[in-house]
């Protein structure tokens, strides 16, 4: 008699599912505790605190993310047999300083600093270098660069304190893993090179206090009269700049720059004299100097490349 045909029954878990359980499970062999995102984006899943149940892992107490981290495969696997959630890392818990390279926002100047220019940047005026790590392209082809953070520091996140669209993830952070995905792209691994360990030098920039900024400016006097009332009249814009945060300021500092490095470009003023003029005027409104610095280069060297003659400038 002929057996009958037996179907195979379907798999318990999405197919849309497992490339983001495997994320989840090496993470996790790496020690690296991991939290489920919502699909297609970087925001934790699971509930806030304001609507928190204080049942289950949150009988004692309501857990954030970073507290409900884990590397437990068994968890892993329920969590993401359920539905195709996205991949964060708990740096802190992981033992990690993440720095994240952004890209500039579509409503930036033009020529503005992204984070690799600025990390670049900042090496050059350090005279430092950024160790050989594992690296992760973004969605918006930014990166992530990962380093163990140094023992016994506990670092927190930061916002732009490196220079212009460089972040940190540590304590109190996370990222977004490669395998993940939102409508802007995938997270992929750019370099599966070992993780190295934080330099000292980037340990100490993250943790040292910066010093509030006693500027007092010089008028330039070796460049022509029209170079000269445009150097001060643009150092005066970006004094009186005070709306905005640290991104208006520096938006404002840049576009200035802009506009003073015409006359550098047309050979009516030194480019050294206009840099520390724009310099001490931005750092007067309380931005960073490494940041000042980063965003002047950048505005004069685009300036200087694409300007127009001036013979034939309108």
């Amino acid at each position: 008699m002929t057996q009958p045909t037996i179907l195979p029954r379907a798999l318990p878990v999405d197919l849309a599912c497992l490339p983001l359980l495997a994320s989840a499970l090496t993470s996790a062999e790496r020690g690296w505790p991991v939290i489920p995102l919502h699909p297609y984006a970087k925001r934790p899943a699971g509930h806030p605190e304001r609507t928190c149940p204080g049942t289950g892992r949150c009988a004692n107490g309501h857990r954030k993310p970073e507290q409900r981290a884990t590397t437990d495969p068994a968890l892993i696997h329920a969590t993401w047999a359920m539905r195709p959630y996205n991949v964060g890392i708990a740096t802190g818990p992981a033992g990690l300083l993440v720095i994240d390279l952004d890209v500039c926002k579509p409503e930036e100047p033009k020529g503005a600093p992204d984070g690799a220019t600025s990390l670049a940047a900042l090496c050059e005026r350090t005279g430092q270098t950024v160790p050989h790590t594992y690296r992760v392209r973004t969605a918006r082809d930014g990166e992530h660069l990962y380093f163990t953070a140094p023992p016994g520091m506990r670092l927190k996140c930061s916002a732009d304190r490196l220079g212009k669209h460089i972040d940190t993830r540590a304590w109190g952070g996370y990222v977004v893993a490669p395998g993940s995905a939102t409508p802007d792209g995938t997270y992929e691994v750019a370099d599966d090179a070992p993780v190295a360990p934080l330099p000292a030098w980037l340990a100490s920039l993250l943790t040292t206090q910066p010093k509030p900024a006693h500027v007092t400016l010089a008028p330039v006097r070796n460049g022509t009269r029209a170079a000269n009332t445009a150097l001060d009249r643009e150092c005066a814009v970006i004094r009186a700049t005070t709306e905005g945060g640290p991104h208006g300021r520096n938006n404002t500092l840049h576009k200035s720059a802009c506009k003073v490095a015409r006359f550098v470009a047309w050979g009516r003023l030194p480019r050294e004299a206009a840099e520390q003029a724009i310099q001490a005027a931005g750092e007067a409104t309380g931005l960073p100097s490494a940041e000042c610095r980063t965003t002047i280069r950048s505005a004069m060297d685009w300036v200087i490349t694409h300007a127009t003659p001036r013979q034939t400038a309108s």
